[in-house]
């Protein structure tokens, strides 16, 4: 299926937006060292679903959404699927581990399978995987960065949350 793109600039780096006519398919941290990926993106718009996720996006990052609203098209198995719809579950400035996240989806014994899946999230930020810490509060596995997963959480932290986050 056909994908159409815009880049986003956020305080974390430019996103490429991707979306199909039926929704956003992909999140993706575009290379520092490179700025080509502005010569294929579209104005957010020109496409009305690309125009909502620029408009969610730089709300969540102003501090005022704390739940997106976005047709998604995300392609993964059944059992991507389960794990990132919990994902959604995961209320704004709060954490839970990979077990939980494992146990919430009735599989305690397929953390690593949740870890993965986690992983591969298409459309991270939207669907929350930095809500996903260790056992330990500490902060592991995060496809964009582990400093982006920190400011993440730290943005909604000091968004809505009033009680010290344990990420370390």
């Amino acid at each position: 299926m056909e994908h159409i793109t815009t880049c986003y600039r956020s305080p974390i780096g430019d996103i490429l937006i991707s979306a199909t006519p039926t929704g956003i398919c992909q999140l993706t941290i575009a290379p520092l060292q490179s700025r080509e990926h502005i010569a294929y993106c579209l104005p957010p718009s020109s496409h009305g679903l690309l125009h909502e996720a620029v408009k969610q996006l730089t709300e969540y990052f102003e501090g005022t959404r704390k739940n997106f609203d976005l047709p998604l098209h995300l392609q993964g198995t059944p059992f991507q699927q389960r794990v990132w719809q919990e994902l959604c579950q995961i209320p704004f400035g709060q954490t839970i581990s990979y077990a939980e996240l494992a146990r919430r989806i009735q599989q305690p014994d397929a953390v690593r399978a949740v870890a993965a899946a986690n992983g591969r999230n298409p459309v991270w930020i939207v669907v929350p995987c930095h809500r996903v810490i260790g056992t330990d509060g500490s902060l592991i596995g995060y496809a964009g960065g582990l400093w982006r997963k920190e400011w993440l959480l730290n943005h909604e932290h000091l968004n809505g949350i009033h009680r010290q986050l344990s990420i370390f």
